[in-house]
């Protein structure tokens, strides 16, 4: 065993680190960017590499033995080994994680800002060492990934696995779901908790947390989404950023009458997150117009999903980016924009983000690997398959431009917003369009549709790669270097990554129940070989082995870094100051106040509800000839009357009071 072994003080280093990469290409460093590598970024923050060293273990092993304990030892960890995250996470909250021994030798490790050739040793869930020449445990299983990348696991920052549409929960649930993210090599994933209206946020959350604690089969955060703002949600997002370890919430601005969230209470609740250090997120679409589009298109008679399209035009998605922005600038809250699906959206959040706004982007696996012009489909399963909000632009072009923003760093992560409904659940809305459950699947190609669109492309390289699929949804959620990274401390949440081989998407093979796959027979090069989740190995020669209920929920804190140093200096500059002057003294005109009788403007189409009229003023008994209210009414007046002489004759006024 390791702890037997006797070593010197520089035999414990070289286990540690081994040499790293001195027989090996010299690293590649990357600076610049949105997650540039920053001086002194760690201080303070880093693991205790001592604490990994058989000499150390030996020590802590023996006083262990002897009765002592360890101050500060983390429950549950082996041999009270005590690790520190940048995200303020401590280990002790999650138990000792068991996994299998593996070492995985001769591949590229792929870091967001740097690649280099090592060995990676994984125990007990977590990376322990990195570098050549490891000195391992006997018994140890090796993965080979000679001439493959070793990168770290996918995070998917937005999935909808258990959130029902139109009264239907997905068909692909929390067990299928992270089955198929595993499979393609994501290792996390962040679900949004839809909280109906009249449903406690609280509540909502611990039924979503227990139900994907049974059947997840990877690690899992929760978003919440606010359906109805009111002032007493206060104490429960407090309650939940706190407790519960949730830093972020999305809000509507579509589905009128029903989730969507007004300007004003956008405002608000802006605020009120920015204030308790949690990150805004939006599906950015004009509800009003999307609401009166649909209304008009069924008179037309079309009820296809083909009208799913036309109700939802690129601008209704473009002007709802510009509004979120606009409101979370003012309330100085860093907003999170899902589901980018238009090159017109894309661009305002590039525009804002060129004038320092604190701002990200999010496309999904679907608007970077296809397109709507599926929703003309002459098979409607087929084209009801690709029903989701915002919809899929039917410009053909759209993909590449969206991955051209995403490899230049004007957009940030990609999600797959997994979400997939049977076509007979989308056959509920074979008569009408608004009727059809929203969603597609993405959740298992989301990786290879990278790979294969950006950087076989040349338009990305293999670092922004593992940034944009996996450390920038990390930094971002406040879960780095947790997730993330391929580091020692780290989860060994791994992927062996083989650039060069190709797969034909399928519904045929894929591992999702949905009947439709919205990539069927598109070929995708970049596969992952080898899966490794919190230390266990769920894929290896195409084979798929995964535990329903082996997930663990992964609480976020609040404040992020990567978002909130930005926050903190902006809210110092733009502080409100009043300019020093003496008083006014000089004259002052004087106004009097007039109650004016404006009529209504009519807010809706028809006729407007019946008014009580009111009768003009009777010109015998008024000098004026104005209806209404007028500004001398409080004189009282005298009654007269004009008397006409018959004609040829004499007139003259006869007082009659």
């Amino acid at each position: 065993m390791m702890s037997d072994r006797r070593s010197s003080q520089d035999d414990d280093c070289s286990s540690l680190l081994s040499r790293l990469g001195s027989d090996s290409p010299r690293p590649r460093m990357k600076y610049g960017g949105m997650f540039c590598s920053v001086e002194g970024a760690f201080e303070n923050k880093t693991l205790n590499f001592e604490s990994f060293s058989p000499q150390t273990q030996r020590r802590r092993v023996a006083r262990t033995r002897s009765g002592g304990n360890d101050e500060g030892a983390a429950g549950g960890r082996g041999e009270g080994q005590t690790m520190v995250f940048p995200s303020g996470h401590a280990r002790e909250n999650y138990g000792k994680r068991e996994g299998d021994r593996l070492i995985i030798k001769g591949g590229k490790v792929v870091n967001d800002d740097q690649s280099f050739y090592a060995d990676v040793y994984v125990e007990d869930g977590i990376i322990k060492q990195i570098g050549e020449n490891l000195i391992v445990p006997s018994g140890v299983k090796t993965v080979d990934a000679y001439g493959q990348l070793v990168i770290p696991g996918g995070v998917d920052a937005n999935t909808n696995l258990l959130a029902p549409q139109k009264g239907q929960y997905p068909t692909d649930d929390f067990y299928n779901g992270t089955r198929a993210a595993l499979s393609g090599g994501t290792t996390t994933i962040i679900d949004h908790v839809l909280v109906e209206p009249g449903i406690s946020l609280l509540t909502a959350f611990d039924q979503w947390k227990e139900t994907a604690e049974q059947r997840a089969c990877c690690d899992f955060s929760l978003h919440l989404d606010i359906t109805r703002w009111h002032d007493g949600l206060y104490e429960e997002l407090e309650s939940l950023i706190k407790d519960k370890g949730v830093n972020s919430f999305l809000f509507f601005m579509a589905y009128k009458d029903k989730y969507m969230s007004s300007d004003s209470q956008l405002y608000e609740a802006f605020g009120i997150l920015r204030d308790l250090g949690a990150i805004a997120q939006v599906h950015a679409e004009n509800g009003d117009i999307i609401d009166e589009e649909q209304k008009k298109l069924l008179c037309l008679g079309i009820t296809g999903p083909e009208g799913h399209v036309l109700s939802h035009p690129e601008e209704v998605e473009t002007e709802a980016v510009y509004r979120a922005i606009t409101i979370a600038k003012q309330a100085n809250c860093p907003l999170y924009v899902t589901k980018v699906m238009s090159k017109s959206a894309a661009d305002v959040i590039a525009k804002a983000r060129k004038k320092g706004m604190v701002v990200y982007g999010e496309p999904i696996t679907a608007s970077l690997a296809t397109d709507g012009s599926h929703y003309w489909s002459k098979d409607w399963a087929t084209a009801a398959a690709f029903v989701m909000s915002p919809p899929l632009n039917p410009d053909p072009s759209t993909p590449q431009y969206l991955i051209s923003l995403l490899a230049c760093g004007d957009l940030q992560v990609t999600s797959s917003a997994q979400a997939s409904f049977s076509t007979a659940q989308k056959a509920v809305g074979k008569d009408d369009f608004t009727l059809i459950p929203e969603g597609t699947n993405g959740i298992e190609e989301r990786m290879s549709v990278v790979w294969d669109r950006a950087v076989s492309t040349g338009k990305m390289d293999e670092n922004e790669f593992v940034a944009v699929t996996s450390t920038n949804a990390a930094k971002l959620f406040n879960i780095y270097p947790r997730k993330g990274r391929i580091a020692v401390g780290s989860d060994a949440d791994i992927v062996v990554w083989n650039p060069k081989e190709t797969r034909t998407i399928s519904a045929k093979t894929h591992n999702l129940t949905v009947e439709v796959n919205i990539f069927e027979g598109l070929e995708f090069r970049g596969v992952a070989t080898v899966v490794i989740s919190s230390g266990r190995l769920v894929l290896e020669d195409g084979k798929l082995n995964v535990n329903e209920g082996s997930g663990r929920f992964v609480p976020r804190k609040s404040f992020p870094d990567t978002v909130y140093k930005r926050i903190r200096a902006r809210s110092k500059m733009a502080e409100a100051r009043g300019v020093p002057r003496g008083n006014y003294d000089g004259p002052v005109h004087d106004v009097i106040s007039m109650t004016m009788s404006v009529p209504p403007t009519p807010t809706t189409r028809g006729p407007s509800c019946p008014k009580s009229l009111i009768a003009p003023r009777n010109l015998h008994q008024s000098g004026f000839t104005l209806s209404g209210a007028q500004v001398d009414d409080h004189i009282p007046r005298r009654s007269t009357q004009r008397i006409v002489a018959p004609p040829g004759g004499k007139s003259n006024i006869t007082s009659l009071s």
